[in-house]
């Protein structure tokens, strides 16, 4: 194996970051990926800055005993609060879900309002209104906390009168905001596109940062030399701390390739 055909790191708190896994084999089919869900210290959202330092460090050093060649880290928290300085300490690429989707909204927007909805800790740190101004202070970030999507996620209940009518409660006060880009700013979020989009309109544009993600990683990958042979077979490879089953049930719900093995892994031992 060359060393371009070397895994992907990916590493969330949990289940959300399968829709970024997701969109890196669909955009980027010949790429292998080793992903870890620390589904024991999930909630990442509520812990301070040094805890998620912490869990990331631990996390970077499991994986780097995969030999992968980059890490994505497809959590909100997880971005905002290790991502700068993690990537100081690593010699291999590191990519997060914040930046891309971000200027993604940036590009799209006409009348310069985007909205921002996440988990009570992404919305709280504004860590979107930050970067965002950083390239546009004209711009103005509207954010909501959806606390309850995680949850009817996690439940299944993608398409379901309850998630219909949390969703309008939640989203009701944007749309009277007139925004014209939305970022679904936590990796559970795309699963809910079609329900958020038919409250908002097609006026709206929602941005996916785990498929502005993706996007970003080839690029980066072509950058720096480093993408998968067009001939590689990829390998898929789930690593859990806890509840092994339950994300597989979950994975094999979303997953475009069927999810065999989980392992389970002590990750304070790293």
């Amino acid at each position: 194996m060359s060393d371009n055909n070397t895994p992907i790191g990916v590493f969330d708190s949990g289940v959300g970051g399968l829709t970024v896994a997701r969109e890196i084999i669909r955009q980027l089919p010949n790429e292998s990926i080793v992903y870890f869900g620390d589904t024991a210290r999930v909630p990442y959202g509520s812990k301070s800055k040094e805890t998620i330092i912490r869990y990331s460090r631990q996390i970077v050093r499991f994986l780097r005993t995969k030999n992968v060649k980059a890490i994505v880290v497809a959590c909100n928290t997880a971005s905002a609060y290790a991502l700068d300085t993690i990537e100081k300490e690593l010699d291999i690429p590191m990519i997060g879900v914040v930046k891309p989707g971000a200027k993604s909204a940036i590009a799209n927007t006409r009348n310069k309002r985007i909205g921002i909805i996440g988990t009570e800790g992404t919305i709280k740190s504004e860590l979107y209104t930050e970067f965002i101004h950083g390239i546009d202070p004209d711009i103005e970030v509207l954010g909501k906390a959806c606390p309850l999507f995680v949850p009817l996620v996690e439940e299944g209940m993608l398409h379901d009168t309850v998630t219909d009518e949390i969703a309008s409660r939640y989203l009701n006060d944007l749309k009277k905001q007139e925004i014209d880009s939305l970022i679904l700013g936590c990796t559970h979020y795309p699963l809910l596109r079609s329900t958020v989009g038919k409250i908002m309109g097609n006026k709206v544009n929602l941005v996916n940062p785990a498929y502005e993600t993706a996007v970003s990683l080839g690029e980066l990958l072509n950058q720096k030399g480093i993408a998968a042979d067009k001939t590689n077979s990829p390998v898929y490879e789930y690593y859990v701390s806890d509840a092994a089953e339950r994300f597989k049930s979950f994975a094999n719900s979303i997953m475009p390739v069927k999810t065999e093995m989980i392992r389970l892994v002590n990750i304070e031992e790293y």
